[in-house]
């Protein structure tokens, strides 16, 4: 064994005994997995606060909304994490009441790489056209006529999506079932569809980085994604007719127009009003109702109404919208119905 091998694997050594020991000094940790859309906001909740109560400590995977939803059904973990709502009849065969913590409003957004042009509109029929295949070339008149001041190339158009279980999918494809009864009919919404063409990739980050790099390609991710690498995302055709560009105002003005139940299991795509981005979503933190150990029960319950309340305070800076205040009252009410045990 050489000097440099040795030194690597006293390196690792330390490494992985400095983690343990943080572990240790944790106490409880929190197992969660799910989502991508909302990672980049949840990951600074962890943070923030795993320094305010240094006895917990949160583990997540980004392994998708479907994944999310499996693991916790099966109580793989103590929370999931998904921008799609349970069916209910997961809700129905799960071992046990699961609750949804909507936490934030969210934008799905059309990202594209077309060098020179960073302003580009888009109404849901003619995505779900380029997303059926039917529009090939970036110059195609659908696309030319909704932006007359702007030289499109003769260029074919590269589709990319989401090949995991995807939360971001399942408010894309709503969207796109809303504009066009032919999306609707072949493909319709959901977490993963049959895609007839394109390019499939896992999680946001994978496939915002392929756009990145891609001329011509056009694909959908969180907003967060996009601003991180600062691409240009379309804007898009809403329900009153209006084009309107992803912001937190656009989000918070669909979720405010948004009649919400009781189960908050609801959508915001096509949300009515001028000012709403159509492709709005929720993101939602799944738990159970009585999750068994009052330990990790007693640090999941405070850290969530500290995510409803001051966590909400983190979520304009990374492109998200808080929960309105009367939704998140409702929201606190429920959390407090979560015991250990029955």
């Amino acid at each position: 064994m050489n000097c440099d091998f040795r030194f690597l694997v006293l390196v690792n050594l330390v490494l992985v005994s400095a983690f343990n020991a943080h572990r240790a000094e944790a106490g409880v940790v929190l197992q969660g997995g799910g989502a991508t859309f909302p990672y980049p906001l949840y990951a600074k909740w962890f943070a923030a606060f795993s320094e305010i109560d240094k006895d917990v400590d949160f583990s997540y995977q980004r392994v998708g909304s479907g994944e999310g939803q499996r693991l916790i059904a099966n109580r793989f973990i103590d929370f999931g994490a998904s921008d799609a709502p349970m069916s209910s009849e997961a809700l129905v065969n799960a071992p046990g009441t699961i609750l949804h913590v909507p936490t934030v409003g969210g934008a799905t957004i059309v990202i594209f790489n077309l060098p020179q042009i960073r302003d580009l509109r888009l109404d849901g029929p003619t995505l779900a056209a380029i997303y059926l295949g039917k529009i090939t070339q970036w110059n195609d008149p659908a696309i030319v006529a909704q932006n007359p001041q702007i030289k499109l190339p003769d260029e074919e158009i590269t589709t990319v999506h989401r090949s995991d279980d995807s939360g971001t999918t399942y408010i894309f494809t709503s969207f796109l079932t809303s504009a066009s009864s032919e999306w609707k009919l072949k493909l319709g919404r959901s977490v993963s569809v049959n895609w007839l063409n394109g390019v499939g990739l896992k999680g946001s980050d994978t496939l915002t980085s392929y756009v990145k790099h891609t001329p011509g390609a056009i694909g959908y991710v969180e907003l967060a994604y996009a601003t991180q690498d600062n691409l240009p995302h379309a804007s898009i055709k809403n329900s009153a007719g209006k084009y309107v560009q992803a912001s937190t105002e656009s989000i918070a003005a669909a979720l405010s127009a948004s009649a919400i139940p009781d189960d908050f299991r609801w959508s915001v795509v096509n949300a009515p009003g001028p000012e709403s981005y159509p492709i709005a979503g929720v993101t939602w933190l799944l738990v159970f109702k009585n999750p068994g150990d009052p330990t990790k029960t007693a640090k999941l319950v405070a850290f969530l109404k500290w995510a409803e309340t001051e966590g909400q305070k983190m979520a304009p800076d990374l492109n998200f919208a808080p929960l309105p205040e009367t939704v998140t009252q409702r929201v606190l009410t429920e959390i407090e119905t979560i015991s250990a045990r029955n």
